[in-house]
């Protein structure tokens, strides 16, 4: 499996398109807009997109959620306490953002708990629930390529906000602590906005996990 990464809308989030060159198949990990950008990838790589993943429900986030499940008619899937976020501007943040519009968009398909291991097309992977920035956040940890995709719960050297709807930084840092930083040292993380690091990275210099 390779990843690419897609940065789009204001706010510069993390969309990841993952592929797996053998079975010519791929995942979108939180397509948050410019879904322009986001097809060239993906018509580019030849690959053929089975699934939506979203790590939460913010509005960077599903920005462009809509338009991938309409180009491609793939199932999205989203975790329990989040299903009603997409079509609440309140609730998925873009109500109280100036940059966009109020983000609307379809209640995802398929519905998440965490500690789940999914197999989707040729791809198979755990689900981590890792709520705190939002309450129903939660990783995609692909343990055979040692990494995860965890949204804005954890960044190179930094941690999610926790002052928006919902949010919860005790839980957050207990998400993090209780299922990130088990993972293996070599564990690439991929965050929802920013640079990649590694779990080994976080445990030894981010200042909020010390």
């Amino acid at each position: 499996m390779k990843w690419m990464v897609c940065p789009v809308g204001p706010i510069q989030e993390n969309c990841y398109i993952l592929i797996d060159e053998s079975s010519e198949m791929c995942l979108i990990i939180d397509p948050g807009e410019d879904f322009n950008k986001i097809k060239k990838i993906i018509e580019q790589s030849g690959a053929v997109p089975q699934a939506v993943l979203l790590t939460h429900a913010h509005f960077d986030h599903i920005g462009a959620l809509d338009a991938v499940r309409d180009e491609w008619a793939v199932p999205a899937y989203v975790q329990t306490n989040e299903a009603d976020w997409p079509d609440h501007p309140e609730k998925n943040g873009s109500a109280h953002f100036a940059m966009v519009q109020p983000v609307i968009a379809g209640v995802p398909e398929r519905l998440l708990k965490g500690n789940e291991h999914l197999a989707i097309g040729s791809f198979s992977f755990k689900v981590l629930p890792t709520p705190g920035h939002s309450p129903g956040g939660i990783s995609f940890y692909f343990p055979q390529e040692h990494t995860v995709f965890c949204g804005d719960a954890l960044f190179r050297e930094s941690i999610g906000r926790t002052d928006q709807y919902g949010g919860n930084q005790v839980q957050l840092l207990e998400s993090i602590r209780e299922q990130l930083l088990l993972l293996p040292d070599e564990t690439v993380v991929c965050p929802g906005h920013g640079p990649s690091t590694t779990i080994g990275h976080e445990r030894i210099a981010n200042p909020f996990l010390l």
